[in-house]
């Protein structure tokens, strides 16, 4: 297998359009010495005083758990990612020497079955969601670079997939590189779908005014109907300062709850978030069937607006600063991410409870 992580043919694409071009890591080898690990290393000395990686890390500990937290992900996923190449690595080699192939033909070979041909309505969907970065260039100007940009692309998911399907029958991988993990409190007033002794517990932290909580709201529903029992979902609200109406809107679910209707108003309310006014909640409320007397009274007298605040505050303890933030088992999950990531997180989950 070729040492280089990602080959782009079509780097022209990328500078037409200000797509962020491919990376040729190849010459990215170059190892890194010196790197102390031990708390008692000495990394400084300064007016007779010897400073330890120790005294580093406790410094590093004063600043925002945020910050920590992201970086300490960071590590984790690039550690998981060169995990996972290896992995993918011993697989293709194992699978080339069983077909007498070497591993260069066979990828050629058996990904050149997985590839997906680029069609004119491919190369004119790229070009219409681009359209704003291309300069004034007609699509009939940019079809050859966004063609071969295309086809870099399927070749790459081709290898992708190639790989998947090695690992999705082969029975005896386990990655016991253990991800962070973070305690989050689930409180009483927290709303849950799913069954409470299910082995996977996802937290959302969310925020009903931020359009990217409702881009993985469909994600969320098709990791329910994939894993079914196996996985609670727990919402807990974090409205952002940027967004004035969600504070009002996470309270109205909560009164909306009083009445047996609190994931029907979340629905409801992610569905459309032009209507997250409080005049727009209240009619919502009634078209759901609540009682207008009771949830009015509720939203009005800010009943639930300490039990936002606690969920904020827990929030920030753990770090959190933008929206959606989820922990599956405390791993955290950060940002609309596709249903392909929640579902790795959460097979491996399940694999390490085995």
């Amino acid at each position: 297998m070729t040492s280089r992580s990602l080959v782009c043919p079509a780097a022209a694409v990328a500078a037409l359009l200000s797509i962020p071009a491919c990376v040729d890591t190849s010459s990215a080898a170059q190892q890194v010495q010196g790197i102390s690990t031990s708390p008692d290393d000495v990394v400084a000395k300064v007016a007779g005083r010897k400073i330890t990686m120790k005294d580093v890390d406790a410094k590093w500990e004063e600043f925002d758990a945020a910050e920590r937290n992201r970086v300490a992900q960071e590590l984790y996923q690039n550690r998981r990612n060169m995990l996972d190449q290896i992995v993918g690595e011993v697989l293709v080699e194992r699978a080339a020497k069983a077909a007498n192939m070497n591993v260069d033909d066979y990828l050629k070979a058996e990904s050149e079955k997985l590839l997906l041909p680029v069609t004119d309505a491919d190369v004119r969907a790229f070009f219409e969601q681009n359209k704003d970065r291309a300069n004034g260039r007609s699509v009939d100007e940019l079809r050859k670079p966004i063609q071969e940009f295309l086809e870099g692309q399927r070749r790459q998911q081709a290898k992708a997939q190639l790989v998947d399907n090695l690992r999705s029958k082969e029975s005896a991988i386990r990655v016991m590189l253990e991800p962070p993990r973070y305690k989050v409190e689930v409180l009483t007033h927290d709303p849950i779908r799913g069954d409470q002794a299910a082995p996977i517990t996802i937290v959302e932290f969310s925020d009903y005014q931020c359009p990217f909580c409702q881009r993985v709201n469909p994600t969320l529903d098709k990791v329910r109907e994939t894993y079914g029992n196996k996985v609670r979902i727990v919402f807990k609200d974090f409205p952002l300062p940027n967004h004035p109406l969600a504070p009002k809107a996470a309270e109205a679910a909560h009164c909306a709850g009083e009445q047996g209707k609190y994931w029907e108003l979340h629905d409801v309310m992610f569905g459309d978030q032009r209507k997250l006014d409080v005049p727009s909640i209240k009619a919502s409320a009634a078209g759901l069937g609540l009682t207008a007397a009771q949830f009015d009274q509720c939203l009005d007298s800010g009943k639930y607006a300490a039990a936002v605040a606690e969920d904020m505050a827990l929030g920030e303890k753990l770090g959190v600063n933008s929206t959606p933030t989820l922990y599956v088992n405390g791993r955290a999950v950060i940002g609309a991410q596709p249903f392909e990531q929640f579902k790795r997180a959460i097979d491996d989950e399940l694999a390490r409870q085995k």
